[in-house]
C-alpha cells in the first residue's frame, strides 16, 4: 500500500483524491500517536509541576498522592476511548477503503498502470514493457512493446514508436493508443508470417484492478483461525493477521498504561528539565515499540500465541508503571 501511496503522490493527482488518502491514512497514524501524545502530555505537565515544588505543596497541604493522579486517570481514560474507537472500527474500515481507493485511483491515472523498465503484466496472457528512457514529448511517450497471448491460436507482438495512455471506457478496460507501430502475428506455421503496420491504433485490455477490489475485504476472527488450523498453526501471515485483532484492544490499553506511566517519570525527571523529560518519554515510547517487535517476532516464530505477542507489552509496561507510581509515592 506504501508503493501505490507512493505512486500516486510522485505522478501527481488531484487534490481531492490526495486529500481522500490522507483522510484514510489518519486512523492508523492516530492509532499510533495517541499513545505517545498521553506520554508526553502527562510527563510534559507532572514534570512541570514537579520543578516548580507544586507537588510538594499539594501533599503538604493534605492532598494524597493518589488524588493528585485522578485528573490523570480521567486523560488518559478519554484517551484511551478515543484509541479504542479508532482501533476497533475506524482502523479496520480505512485499511480496507484505502486499498480500495488507491486501485481506483491507480485505475483513473492510467499513466500509473504500467511501471517502466520491467516486463508488466497486468492480466495472465499478456505482457507490456515500457523502457525507462519512455519520456517522449507531451502526452505521447516512447517505446513500447506488447506480447498478447491471451489466444493462444493467434499470439500477436505489437511494438510502437509511441504510445499514450487512455482513459477507460464503459465496459471499464484500459486503453492504450500507439503510434507509428506494426502488429506481428506469430503463425503456426513457420513458413508464413503476417505483420500489418499502422500509424494509430487503440489497444483495449480490460482493468487489472476490477477484480482485485472486490477482493479487497479484511478475514474475520473465525477465517483467521480456520486458516490457521488448516496449516496447523503454522502460517506467519495468519498468525500475524490475528495477532492484530488482539492487537485493537491491546493498543488502546497501552495508551492509557502509558498516561499513567507519564506522572512518576515527570516527577522523577525534575532535575532534567523539560528537555530532560521529554528524552525520558522518547526511550519509553521506543522501548515500547521494541517490545511489540519483540512480541511479533516471538508469534511469527511459533514461540508465543498470538494473544501473549499482543499483551506482552502491555503486561510489562504495566509492572514497570505500577513499580514506579509506587516509588513516587514514597518520595
Amino acid at each position: 500500500m506504501l508503493r501505490l501511496v507512493d505512486l500516486v503522490i510522485s505522478r501527481g493527482i488531484s487534490l481531492a483524491s490526495l486529500g481522500s488518502i490522507i483522510m484514510h491514512l489518519l486512523p492508523s497514524f492516530l492509532v499510533l500517536t495517541l499513545p505517545i501524545a498521553c506520554l508526553i502530555s502527562t510527563i510534559t505537565a507532572f514534570n512541570r509541576m514537579s520543578f516548580d515544588n507544586e507537588v510538594i505543596a499539594l501533599r503538604a497541604a493534605g492532598v494524597s498522592f493518589w488524588r493528585i493522579n485522578l485528573p490523570v486517570v480521567a486523560f488518559a481514560g478519554v484517551v484511551f476511548g478515543l484509541t479504542m474507537v479508532l482501533s476497533e472500527w475506524g482502523q479496520p474500515w480505512a485499511n480496507v477503503s484505502l486499498k480500495t481507493l488507491a486501485l481506483s485511483v491507480i485505475e483513473d491515472e492510467m499513466t500509473l498502470g504500467v511501471d517502466s523498465g520491467v516486463f508488466n503484466e497486468p492480466i495472465p496472457g499478456l505482457m507490456v514493457y515500457i523502457p525507462n528512457s519512455s519520456q517522449g514529448v507531451g502526452i505521447k511517450k516512447r517505446g513500447v512493446f506488447i506480447s498478447d497471448q491471451r489466444n493462444p491460436d493467434q499470439p500477436l507482438i505489437i511494438v510502437a514508436q509511441h504510445f499514450q495512455m487512455l482513459k477507460q471506457n464503459e465496459s471499464r478496460q484500459i486503453g492504450i493508443r500507439l503510434f507509428d507501430g506494426a502488429i506481428h502475428q506469430i503463425p503456426q506455421d513457420a513458413s508464413t508470417f503476417h505483420r500489418v503496420t499502422f500509424g494509430t491504433y487503440d489497444f483495449w485490455m480490460p482493468s487489472p484492478f476490477k477484480s482485485s477490489k472486490e477482493k479487497v475485504t479484511r478475514k474475520s476472527y473465525g477465517e483467521l483461525l480456520e486458516k490457521l488450523e488448516a496449516s496447523g498453526g503454522k502460517d506467519s501471515g495468519t498468525l500475524r493477521r490475528l495477532m492484530e485483532y488482539y492487537k485493537d484492544t491491546a493498543f488502546p490499553v497501552s495508551t492509557f498504561i502509558l498516561g499513567l506511566l507519564g506522572v512518576p517519570v515527570g516527577i522523577v525527571s525534575k532535575r532534567s528539565g523539560k528537555a530532560g523529560g521529554f528524552a525520558i518519554g522518547v526511550l519509553v515510547v521506543i522501548g515500547f515499540y521494541m517490545l511489540n517487535v519483540l512480541g511479533e517476532f516471538l508469534v511469527t516464530t511459533q514461540v508465543a500465541s498470538p494473544m501473549v505477542g499482543a499483551w506482552l507489552p502491555n503486561v510489562l509496561l504495566a509492572l514497570v508503571t505500577a513499580w514506579m507510581l509506587n516509588q513516587a509515592r514514597k518520595l
